[in-house]
């Protein structure tokens, strides 16, 4: 049994099939001639890539299997062009789809190629990882990383169906789902604070990975972000509280030299960082702050960087200049007020950022 969310934007409506076991391409009617190619890393492919080709070609699409290198610095033009090529072998048109099978950073280039072959050829999110499930297989953003910094380059591009199989998660190595876990707590954190209460109940079954409590989660983080998506697709207004925990936590990543950090482990950083600098702004209570940081430790998630990280504040402060939310050089971030309400675009003075970072990384 699988639970469906609907992602409401009118002609750009999809659903969100989470569940174990799922038929991919539910949405679409297999024709003859219907040409699917499907996108995965090294990692992902040798794991699940046969028996999704052959699932697709047992629904009597015609699959070209394709296979792109595992890790960050693959989100880039040079791949972006590759993937063009490969497009262009399998003899794309409008009536085909570009599939994505793995994870955010394979969502996230796919997803650019499918925007703009052809000026926009259909697109499916097949996500593997439990961070791409519950957040950016979600929402229509696409993008790849340039030097001066991450998702610089992109394109609002909405897929036509999500399908979140939990069974997937099963080959999910530790860390990774762990990582995972950053973006489901930023949920109760924005949103809901009740599902934030539930969290720090089920912290046994999350690590377990128990089967009925992931469909439960997975299925509320889906929710929510298909909400806040149904405002704001372009990120204008309210959708960037999606963002909390993210201004810092990209710098992390990108001062660190994208690799030495899973990005999740870097927004859990930058959510610790986001709830101290909300109690000293915002009023955020300290107990709630405190909180926000103890269920990430009960997780695993790092709060702070490692004993003996040699990165320094000017280099993430120097980071944080190309973030997209950086405003006249002046990084903006999301703030609690308290547990489920946020406010976004938020600027503090430059002695406060030093200072509550000096505190956290302690």
């Amino acid at each position: 049994m699988a639970t469906t969310i609907d992602v409401k934007l009118g002609e750009r409506s999809y659903p969100i099939h989470v569940g174990h076991g799922l038929q991919l391409a539910q949405i679409l009617e297999a024709k003859p001639g219907i040409r699917v190619l499907m996108v995965s890393d090294s990692n992902v492919d040798a794991l699940h890539g046969e028996a999704c080709q052959r699932q697709l070609a047992s629904q009597g699409f015609e699959v070209l299997r394709t296979v792109i290198p595992a890790g960050e610095s693959t989100k880039s033009l040079h791949w972006v062009d590759f993937l063009y090529g490969k497009a262009a072998e399998a003899g794309l048109d409008r009536s085909s789809v570009i599939l994505a099978l793995g994870g955010g950073m394979t969502g996230d280039l796919a997803g650019f190629v499918a925007a703009t072959y052809l000026r926009g050829v259909r697109f499916i999110q097949v996500p593997t990882s439990l961070l791409a499930m519950v957040d950016s297989s979600v929402g229509g953003k696409t993008g790849i990383n340039l030097a001066q910094g991450k998702n610089l380059v992109g394109a609002f591009y909405q897929p036509i169906e999500v399908d979140a199989d939990l069974d997937l998660l099963k080959t999910l190595p530790s860390r990774e789902y762990v990582s995972g876990l950053a973006e489901v707590v930023k949920y109760g954190v924005i949103w809901d604070a009740s599902f934030f209460h539930l969290l720090e109940k089920e912290v046994p079954g999350l690590l377990k990975r128990d089967s009925a409590l992931l469909e439960k989660v997975v299925a509320r983080c889906c929710e929510i972000k298909a909400e806040v998506v149904a405002m704001d697709e372009r990120e204008i207004g309210p959708r960037a509280i999606l963002n909390f925990g993210h201004t810092l936590g990209h710098a992390v990543e990108k001062a660190d030299g994208y690799g030495r950090w899973f990005h999740g482990e870097a927004v859990a950083i930058g959510m610790a960082y986001a709830a101290r600098l909300s109690t000293i702004t915002k009023g955020f209570p300290a107990a709630e702050a405190e909180a926000v940081v103890r269920l990430l430790e009960k997780l695993g998630l790092p709060i702070r960087p490692a004993p003996g990280d040699t990165v320094e504040w000017a280099a993430l402060r120097e980071a944080m200049m190309s973030d997209k939310k950086t405003l006249n050089k002046r990084p903006r971030f999301v703030l609690a007020r308290k547990l489920g309400d946020v406010v976004t675009g938020c600027e503090v003075e430059e002695s406060i950022l030093a200072e509550a970072w000096h505190v956290c990384s302690k």
